[in-house]
């Protein structure tokens, strides 16, 4: 079997790599300059980042000829399930003419895999896209008619670090109940029942506050600053989504310099920090509660959870919950584009068809 490559756009720059079965051979990223700054450029010169992957292969000595497929990163698309989709044209043409929930450089992945596939001859993949959907019904609504809960999280991490977490207790993914906690710069906390993330908290609209998102909020004090003429439409949803968190309260969103702060005796900082963790904390105990206390492991993951002081304080409220604790921190992302193909690949795996 031959070489897999694996693409995951990202805003400020495209990450690639090459596995040889469950080994990464190289992994190289490749900047994007200030002409592909919005997903809009990206889309419509995709053809100058085609050409960047297929020249970082060949500097590497990797014929494109040999590849065995070619795997890109899922966006935010419609709702779907999880596993790995093979990329067909029914999916490029929604991604090419806009058909998706929100535009980010994500969204470009798994076009990137399909054109470079088309070319070689190859097969392309998408695994556990953005949008991966597996809510039960209970856990769509919101409180408010027409304005339901959105699937939107970290699924293809996220069910990465569950399978590694299967693994340690001698499980597989399908057989155990899981929480994992995705600590990022927006954090969401799911609850994975047997294989399925049937609820889970999204970063933009609930769950706790971040580095830089506000997470829930008292509804009737938005509405007051929603209507105080203080932002627009624009500024409040920056104001929600990138000015938040330990920005607002702490004037950073760098974790590392607030526990410093904190361990230096700021007591301001060691605050903020103990409430996100408190906050995270009660998002855990809430998923536990939607799997009816039967909680096999707590998995943390996310750049977040290299912090041992984050995740320490956490701990100590959610032990109770289960003795198994797991810490995978940072992201696993391009691991698991490559395992999800080489399930495939190798028969062990049904590939997707995206309609």
């Amino acid at each position: 079997m031959g070489p897999i490559l694996v693409i995951n756009p990202g805003g400020s720059s495209t990450k690639i790599a090459l596995y040889d079965q469950d080994r990464c051979v190289f992994k190289r990223s490749i900047s994007h300059d200030k002409s592909l700054a919005t997903f809009e450029s990206l889309l419509a010169h995709r053809d100058r980042l085609e050409r960047a992957i297929v020249d970082a292969l060949e500097s590497e000595g990797v014929k494109p000829a040999s590849l065995e497929a070619v795997v890109g990163r899922g966006g935010a698309l419609k709702p779907l399930a999880s596993g790995t989709y093979r990329v067909n044209e029914a999916l490029a043409d929604d991604i090419k003419h806009g058909r998706f929930q929100a535009k980010h450089a994500s969204n470009l992945g798994s076009l990137l895999a399909y054109e470079i596939g088309e070319r070689l001859g190859k097969p392309a993949f998408m695994v556990d896209p953005v949008s991966v959907d597996e809510f039960v019904p209970e856990a769509r609504l919101s409180g408010l008619p027409g304005m339901d809960r959105r699937c939107l999280d970290h699924p293809l991490n996220s069910k990465m670090v569950a399978r590694k977490a299967a693994r340690e207790l001698g499980k597989a993914y399908q057989e155990i109940n899981l929480i994992v906690a995705h600590l990022g710069t927006g954090i969401t906390v799911g609850a994975h029942r047997r294989g399925q993330m049937i609820d889970v908290s999204n970063a933009n609209d609930g769950g706790p506050f971040s580095t830089q998102r506000t997470g829930a909020l008292p509804t009737t004090q938005v509405v007051d600053l929603c209507y105080s003429g203080k932002f627009t439409r624009d500024e409040m949803y920056l104001h929600l989504t990138t000015r938040g968190g330990l920005k607002a309260y702490l004037g950073t969103d760098d974790l590392p310099e607030a526990v410093k702060r904190a361990e230096a005796g700021d007591g301001e900082a060691g605050l903020v920090i103990r409430a996100m963790a408190y906050q995270i904390s009660k998002e855990i105990g809430a998923s536990a509660a939607c799997l009816r206390g039967e909680v096999d492991a707590i998995v943390f993951t996310g750049g977040m959870a290299h912090s041992a002081y984050l995740v320490d304080l956490v701990r100590d409220r959610v032990a109770f919950l289960t003795p198994n604790i797991f810490v995978y921190p940072g992201e696993h992302e391009m691991e698991a584009l490559a395992q999800g193909a080489l399930r495939v690949l190798k028969g062990e795996e049904q590939a997707r068809e995206y309609k």
